[in-house]
C-alpha cells in the first residue's frame, strides 16, 4: 500500500489537529469536507502549482510559514496534519475552470514530477481543491493535508 493523502477543511490548526488524531474509530478528516488521492504531496507536488496559480516563485512558496508546517502526527509518524497556505486557498477559490486547465497543462509539464503525469488528472485535483478551497473561504476556514502512510 502506498501513501494516502487526504485535503480538507478545517476552522484552525485545533480543528484540523483534532481531525487527524482522533478519540474514536473514525476515518480522518472525518466530519470535515475533503477529498482523498493515492499521490499529491503537499510539500513537493503542490508548489509547482501554487506558483503557477499565484505569481509568486517556488522558493517563496516553499517558505512559507503555513506550506507543509506539521500540525500534528500520531503513530509515530504514520499519520501527519500539515497545513496548506492561504495563498494557495484563495487563488483556487478564485480561478475559474478555464485557467485551472491551463494551470493544469503547464503544471504537467514542469519537472515537479519524475514522470510526465496526465494533465486531465491534475485538471480534476485543481477543480476539486478549488471547490474545497472555495467552501473553506467562504465559512473562513483554511485548508490543510493528512498523510498517512
Amino acid at each position: 500500500m502506498g501513501v494516502l493523502f487526504g485535503y480538507f477543511t478545517a476552522a484552525d490548526d485545533a480543528d484540523a489537529a483534532r481531525a487527524v488524531v482522533r478519540d474514536d474509530d473514525q476515518a480522518a478528516a472525518t466530519g470535515h469536507d475533503g477529498f482523498d488521492v493515492n499521490a499529491m504531496d503537499p510539500t513537493s507536488d503542490l508548489v509547482p502549482a501554487e506558483a503557477l496559480l499565484t505569481g509568486r516563485t517556488a522558493e517563496a512558496v516553499r517558505t512559507d510559514p503555513r506550506n507543509g508546517h506539521l500540525i500534528a502526527m500520531t503513530d509515530d509518524g504514520q499519520r501527519m496534519c500539515l497545513s496548506l497556505t492561504d495563498t494557495l486557498r484563495d487563488a483556487l477559490a478564485e480561478a475559474d475552470r478555464a485557467s485551472l486547465r491551463r494551470i493544469a497543462l503547464e503544471w504537467a509539464a514542469s519537472d515537479a514530477f519524475p514522470s510526465p503525469p496526465d494533465p486531465d488528472g491534475l485538471a480534476e485535483f485543481l477543480d476539486r481543491a478549488a471547490d474545497l478551497s472555495r467552501g473553506a473561504l467562504a465559512r473562513g476556514y483554511r485548508l490543510y493535508c493528512w498523510i498517512s502512510v
